[in-house]
């Protein structure tokens, strides 16, 4: 937490005096040809993934350890972090001979260890969490005399990726916006900063992730709050509470915050990748995201708006994900649950009434004498328009429809399930969707804890190459143990929703007489 209150005068003087050029790179700010064509605006990339350590936290750490005293530098530093800002700190001590320590949870994955290591940082890995990880950090700081390395709440860090903001200035002096994404908001208040100072007529918005929106919660309340869970798909900005300093800094400067959702964030990735055949990870699409979504309530034409790709350090099997949801979030596919009768020719009959529509999902099994429940996908040139006209041309056939393109159980789990519903109404299933981190044990630990009690009567995983993976469970309980078997959810420590209730559980998976 940042110890001083700093002004916006000493902001810029520490930003244009930040010394971290011989190391940091002043990365290219590219058009994007097509998505500007298409969105009659001139987008342009800061391109952050140019970066050795292919993240905009370089600058930031840079700058920290470079203005550190010959005694802090003597006795070295630490750092906790599982992404970016650990290799960032890593590659930061090797070029400045300051001896470096990154804490991280015991569940990062190799890569992300590996790469620490070949910057020449010192990687200790130490408990199941990243607060736990934290704690052993601050431990080391105090008793070893080491000097922490905060990811963004310090006026050093947030100076350090201000410096983006100054070459956005020199490289094109005719910004009118400028998008940034927001985790603990060391990146967005370091360029908003900057750019009130010297071009205060610039719009500086701040997008996040709807499913890990600190700022906007604590923008809302016009105070800091934590909130109880994230979402883990955009891992680079799960961030449950904003900086203090952060948050100071961003109120005075920022004039916008929006969200978009993990479907929005996959179709901004497909976007660059298209356009400039960069591979972003999720949360370097989240400021792009953000212009789709402005641009899709305001109007505006002839603005020339920035996004930084604020990092490419993303596992390859994301990607599965992402192309799975990138269609989605442009409004280019539709999901929807049908019910048509169970009798020969309904599935042709079901077709013809379609009217020659591309079907992009098709998911059926037998579960009852009279009618089927179908989960289908239609590609959509109309976005949901569209997909509203279809809906109501088949109500008025006489079809049940439900449009499920927004329920997350339906996309992370029921469309790759097969097998339908379970056979017995007796059974008494309570359904979850959990969180569970990828690590050897962790199953165990949900089985342990849960107990020889509980019949575990539906389960669903797919691995997506998060750190997170996520599963489907039914669990046979009646009302009475209820109450104990949230207790021993809570007891795990693992994020999860009950979706009992859900719409597509009772269309595809509730047991049926």
């Amino acid at each position: 937490m940042a110890e001083q209150t700093v002004t916006r005068d000493e902001y810029l003087r520490k930003i244009l005096l930040a010394p971290i050029y011989d190391l940091v790179k002043v990365t290219s700010l590219d058009r994007m040809e097509k998505l500007s064509d298409r969105l009659g605006n001139e987008i342009l990339l800061k391109r952050e993934d140019e970066q050795i350590v292919h993240s905009f936290k370089l600058r930031g750490a840079y700058n920290k350890i470079a203005q550190l005293t010959p005694e802090q530098k003597a006795k070295g530093v630490v750092a906790a972090s599982a992404g970016n800002h650990a290799q960032g700190v890593a590659l930061s001590g090797r070029k400045l001979a300051v001896r470096t320590n990154i804490v991280m949870p015991k569940s990062t994955p190799d890569i992300k260890v590996d790469a620490v290591r070949r910057f020449g940082g010192n990687a200790i890995l130490f408990g199941s969490n990243f607060d736990e990880a934290y704690a052993e950090a601050r431990r080391m700081a105090e008793e070893e005399h080491l000097t922490m390395i905060p990811p963004y709440d310090d006026p050093d860090v947030i100076a350090g990726q201000g410096t983006i903001a100054s070459e956005l200035l020199q490289q094109n002096a005719h910004i009118t916006h400028v998008f940034v994404q927001v985790g603990g908001g060391g990146l967005a208040a370091g360029i908003a900063v900057y750019l009130k100072q010297i071009m205060p007529r610039i719009r500086v918005i701040a997008v996040e992730p709807e499913g890990s929106a600190c700022l906007k919660a604590a923008w809302d309340r016009n105070e800091i709050v934590t909130l109880d869970r994230v979402s883990l798909f955009a891992d680079g900005v799960a961030v449950k509470r904003i900086g203090t300093e952060t948050f100071r800094v961003l109120r005075e400067t920022v004039d916008e915050v929006i969200t978009v959702s993990n479907d929005e964030i996959c179709a901004a990735m497909k976007d660059i990748f298209d356009d400039v055949r960069a591979v972003a990870e999720p949360a370097g699409a989240v400021s792009l995201a953000g212009i789709k979504k402005y641009l899709s309530v305001n109007r505006c034409r002839d603005q020339r708006m920035v996004a930084i790709l604020s990092g490419a350090n993303l596992n390859f099997h994301t990607l599965r994900f992402v192309s799975e949801r990138c269609e989605l979030g442009e409004q280019r596919e539709g999901i929807l649950s049908i019910t048509i009768p169970e009798r020969r020719g309904a599935f042709l009959d079901l077709y013809r009434d379609l009217g020659n529509r591309y079907v992009t999902e098709f998911n059926y099994r037998y579960s009852h004498s009279q009618q089927a429940s179908i989960f289908m996908s239609l590609q959509l040139n109309g976005g949901r328009s569209e997909l509203d006209v279809i809906i109501g041309d088949l109500q008025q056939k006489g079809y049940k429809v439900s449009n499920i393109t927004d329920n997350l159980l339906a996309k992370n789990h029921v469309r790759y399930m097969v097998g339908g519903h379970a056979p017995s109404a007796e059974l008494r299933e309570k359904l979850f969707s959990l969180e569970f981190p990828e690590r050897p044990g962790a199953l165990l630990k949900f089985l342990e804890t849960l107990g020889p009690e509980y019949n575990i009567t539906l389960f669903h995983y797919r691995k997506h190459g998060a750190e997170y993976g996520r599963v489907l469970c039914g669990i046979e309980a009646d009302d009475s143990k209820t109450a104990q078997l949230v207790e021993r959810l809570n007891r795990l420590g693992y994020i999860w929703f009950d979706e009992t209730d859900n719409e597509c559980y009772r269309m595809f998976l509730q047991p049926q007489a």
